[in-house]
């Protein structure tokens, strides 16, 4: 089955406005919404809101930091949503970044990488119903007893970027969550999960295909103009961030992006968006007519994402009509 996704909640619109989008979403033929965390809706709530509103989607977080709850909180909110709907949800967790984490919530972003392994690690024994007492590099827990276990086991996807995060996703995760890529970097990303996976074969958490679920940026509008200078603004927001600027670098865009990224830290930013070239954000933005979206779109899924999640940045055009003009067909 093809999986086809949207991010959920729509920008501008309030939680309580949403229904009738969400359940359009399903009559449309999606699959699956997905939610992010960062300054706006925290992840489960709009996604306990859907669970209701339109009990035929699955239900995943793109991502939840692993930093910002605690590990026995975070067993909580996942347990709780996935007795809600049962054998619906995908847990995507992942570092998240510096900003989020140290600058908004004041907790030191330290050993990034332990940090998500850890948490993935104490999940799976924790999801299971199992009593936790453990010592893992970046926490501790005593005796902690998961009281709203699972009906059935929810995927844990780690949002990846560069080899190390990639390779974890594969080898203890259910897959990777990819962000912020283009349609030809999933050639060079998707393997590196799926090699990593082909070393748990035989194992009772073994998948038979990883999955890659990447959130993919789409502005249904043929406004060039108007793309190109508002995607700007997304491109730097992210791009400035220490791992997405490694993560481009380890793709090969340094050539193209340096002159960004050496403006931006000059405190040029009105020149360090000029120096975003319009091929960097034709690659990272699907735009366009319905028609070449749609493509684009399928450009992911060819180069071996197997759960591509729309979301729709709010370029000025009518986000609802977006909506069914990329559904699935």
């Amino acid at each position: 089955m093809q999986r086809y996704g949207m991010t959920i909640p729509f920008d501008g619109v309030p939680l309580h406005e949403q229904r009738d989008w969400i359940v359009e979403l399903a009559d449309l033929g999606y699959t699956d919404v997905w939610s992010s965390e960062a300054n706006g809706a925290d992840a489960f709530t709009p996604l306990a809101l859907a669970s209701a509103w339109a009990p035929s989607l699955r239900l995943g977080t793109a991502i939840v930091p692993a930093f910002t709850r605690g590990p026995g909180c975070l067993a909580q909110s996942v347990g709780s949503l996935a007795q809600a709907a049962p054998g619906r949800v995908a847990l995507g967790v992942g570092t998240s970044s510096d900003v989020i984490v140290e600058g908004w919530n004041g907790i030191p972003f330290q050993r990034p990488y332990e940090r998500t392994r850890d948490i993935v690690r104490f999940l799976r024994q924790a999801l299971t119903g199992e009593k936790v007492t453990a010592e893992y590099e970046t926490f501790s827990v005593r005796g902690f007893r998961l009281g709203v276990v699972p009906p059935e086991p929810v995927p844990i996807l780690v949002a990846a970027l560069r080899e190390g995060m990639l390779r974890l996703a594969g080898r203890e995760g259910d897959g990777a969550i990819v962000n912020w890529l283009s349609a030809d970097d999933v050639a060079t990303v998707a393997p590196v999960v799926r090699r990593a996976a082909e070393g748990k074969a035989g194992t009772p958490d073994a998948a038979p295909t990883p999955e890659i679920a990447a959130r993919i940026f789409v502005a249904a509008s043929d406004d060039a103009d108007t793309v190109r200078g508002m995607g700007r603004f997304a491109i730097a927001a992210y791009l400035n961030v220490p791992v997405y600027a490694a993560f481009h670098e380890w793709l090969g865009r340094g050539d193209r992006l340096g002159d960004m990224w050496r403006l931006w830290k000059e405190g040029d930013r009105k020149g360090a968006l000029a120096a975003i070239p319009d091929d960097v954000v034709d690659e990272l933005i699907v735009w366009g007519s319905p028609e070449q979206c749609r493509e684009h779109i399928q450009r992911y899924v060819d180069n071996g994402v197997s759960t591509p999640a729309l979301a729709l940045l709010p370029f000025g055009y009518d986000q609802r009509q977006a909506i069914r003009d990329l559904a699935p067909r």
